[in-house]
């Protein structure tokens, strides 16, 4: 299935909605193919414009998803009528449910010690019958490349068909970028805050903020010492370029 991409600041953001989404997923596992999934807002865009490397992760990638409303916005303003945002917990959960009717079996890797587990049980509660061939919370510093290599071969060993991805962006898409090619995996899916979300260890924002544009603001109240420098810093520059893309003052290349 190929999807079509609106091009916001040079990284080509997926013209889909969630069940577009499921369709892609189920064709990548039927053929066996091998994909990493970026779940991306105005913090991904904004980091990829300081960083070729990460930008070019996003363009990479099988899917890029429109996590938050404005690439929604451009997206239907590129003539793409049909996109509506792909949250990254809201497509754990339609995953999650589809996977029931598939079979499909999930990897967790991610969050801090003993979230991994914590969120298998919450979300078996909420989908009962929901498989998981494994789990583990990475340590903090970076894996010496035998405590990688002995991942990746478990990983294998075990064939999931979607490995979940809960680090924080860009740690997250680079390492999907990294290991894409050495698991055994058709999907590889970066889903960040979504396993403390799903695990109750954090909240989400009401729906009525999540779809008029304002998530960012309550998460902004939720932890302003983590998130305060990103939220003030990227939103006005966002939107300042996104004016200057639209008014095709400055070019971009996807």
């Amino acid at each position: 299935m190929d999807i079509n991409r609106t091009n916001v600041l040079g990284v080509g953001v997926s013209a889909i909605n969630i069940p577009m989404a499921l369709e892609v997923l189920d064709e990548w596992i039927d053929k066996h193919e091998r994909h990493y999934v970026t779940v991306t807002g105005v913090h991904g865009v904004i980091e990829s414009q300081h960083d070729e490397a990460l930008r070019r992760i996003h363009n990479e990638a099988g899917m890029v998803t429109p996590d938050g409303m404005p690439l929604v916005w451009l997206s239907r303003r590129a003539g793409y009528h049909h996109v509506s945002r792909v949250y990254g917990p809201d497509l754990m959960l339609a995953v999650c449910e589809h996977s029931l009717k598939k079979n499909y079996r999930h990897y967790l890797y991610g969050g801090n010690e003993g979230v991994p587990e914590l969120l298998a049980q919450k979300l078996q509660e909420r989908f009962p019958g929901l498989s998981f061939a494994g789990m583990v919370s990475p340590p903090f510093r970076k894996m010496t490349p035998e405590e990688d290599a002995a991942l990746v071969a478990e990983i294998n060993a075990l064939k999931p068909d979607i490995l979940w991805v809960g680090l924080s962006t860009p740690k997250q898409e680079r390492w999907m970028a990294e290991h894409v090619s050495r698991l055994d995996v058709p999907v590889l899916i970066g889903v960040g805050a979504a396993f403390d979300f799903h695990a109750g260890l954090k909240k989400q924002a009401p729906r009525w903020m999540q779809r008029s544009g304002l998530e960012w603001l309550f998460r902004l109240m939720t932890e302003p010492k983590r998130l305060w420098k990103r939220y003030l810093y990227n939103n006005p520059q966002f939107i300042w370029l996104v004016m200057l893309q639209q008014l095709g003052l400055r070019r971009y290349n996807i």
